[in-house]
């Protein structure tokens, strides 16, 4: 590798993970858009997997063939399995969920609990030091936190704001549990079949709820509500997962998460120009102290990747 070649690749990292930040902020816009219309949660979730299920399965297969086989036992397919289900099925139907009762600005805020989540689950479940600095930045972020959530109580354009809140904070939490766990099996078989068998496990619980729920129904919405499910499918889904994966490869998941934290400020921004969300002084000064908390965390990461590395 050339002299020059080293920063060149992590630059274009970096953005790959800007990118990818991008995306999913404008995953609750555009949830937010499709709600105008008579569609409900798990409906509008089985339409974002099963347009995005082609390109995991076609991937997948196109890995397979330039790849050696994957050597799994059956209890580490099942274990697999159920961290995609976890992360990809449940996460994303608790904030579907939560989106029913929350702005979107709000829900990206809450959403970002889950790199706290990941702290204190390898804390207390691997025996990770916590150090004073990621202490600081729970504190940070948790406040900012309550904060955004206390100056929306009151909000006339948000239906629940405590129910709405519950369903986004635990789908964080759920989040978390799929990063965690899939640490081991990433570096087994490697992010970019994790993600596909991951989302692959995930679309058949999605499409049996669906079915339980509504009869699989899925004809009959209007236009619009295909066209937003094909863009979340493939916008939201699967071009941001192997863009962030390919980022963090370059870059390292340290860089990759303070990058990343850009996410809630491009989902203020376009909520308010394109659902015309009103944000408030408490939700602005509540996104910084969750922006810093995180950015703590993600800092500290990276510090402590560096040190295992040289």
């Amino acid at each position: 590798m050339t002299p020059s070649a080293s920063p060149t690749r992590y630059w274009i990292g970096a953005f790959l993970v800007f990118l990818a930040a991008f995306c999913f902020a404008t995953k609750g816009i555009l949830i937010k858009l499709a709600y105008q219309y008579p569609v409900d949660s798990i409906s509008l979730l089985t339409l974002r997997m099963l347009f995005a299920l082609p390109f995991y399965v076609g991937i997948a297969l196109s890995i397979a063939r330039k790849s050696p086989p994957v050597q799994l036992t059956l209890r580490q397919w099942l274990t697999l399995a159920m961290l995609g289900i976890t992360g990809y099925y449940l996460a994303s139907f608790f904030n579907f969920l939560g989106l029913v009762y929350i702005t979107a600005s709000l829900e990206r805020i809450l959403l970002f609990t889950y790199p706290t989540f990941v702290l204190l689950m390898n804390a207390f479940g691997f025996g990770r030091r916590v150090t004073l600095l990621q202490v600081i930045a729970l504190l940070l972020t948790y406040a900012g936190i309550l904060i955004a959530f206390i100056g929306n109580i009151e909000s006339s354009t948000q239906k629940d704001v405590v129910l709405g809140a519950f369903w986004v904070i635990l789908s964080g939490f759920v989040y978390a549990i799929y990063l965690v766990g899939g640490d081991s099996m990433i570096s087994r078989i490697g992010s970019q079949r994790f993600t596909c068998y991951a989302m692959m496990a995930a679309t058949v619980p999605t499409v049996l709820h669906c079915a339980l729920q509504n009869g699989l129904h899925l004809g009959g919405f209007p236009t619009p509500v295909y066209i937003l499910g094909l863009s979340m499918g493939i916008f939201v889904t699967v071009i941001p997962t192997f863009m962030i994966a390919e980022g963090i490869k370059r870059v390292g998941s340290g860089n990759a998460s303070i990058i990343g934290s850009v996410g809630p400020i491009f989902t203020i921004v376009l909520s308010t120009v394109v659902l015309h969300e009103t944000i408030s002084t408490g939700q602005i000064i509540g996104t910084l102290l969750v922006l810093t908390g995180v950015f703590f965390i993600g800092w500290k990461g990276n510090r402590q990747a560096k040190s295992v590395t040289s």
